[in-house]
């Protein structure tokens, strides 16, 4: 999905949703404002033309985010 300011490239997980909730928290593949794409997570509505605040990482980003999360989680 292409609008204004970002292109949804692709959805790669939807985090499950809370009770009545607006947005939904996914993980997505999003190029902002043309600057490439960059893994995101954030809330979006059901049509993907409102979002919350979120974060942005590249891939070298997300993997050190993925390998700190399994050390953490390892310790407890």
């Amino acid at each position: 999905m292409k609008a204004g300011n970002f292109e949804l490239i692709e959805v790669l997980h939807q985090f499950p949703a809370q009770e009545n909730a607006v947005y939904r928290k996914e993980l997505c593949i999003v190029d902002w404002f043309g600057n490439g794409p960059k893994y995101d997570i954030r809330g979006w509505n059901d049509d993907h033309t409102k979002m919350t605040k979120g974060i942005s990482m590249t891939e070298e980003e997300f993997r050190e985010l993925i390998g700190f999360g399994k050390t953490f989680l390892e310790q407890k």
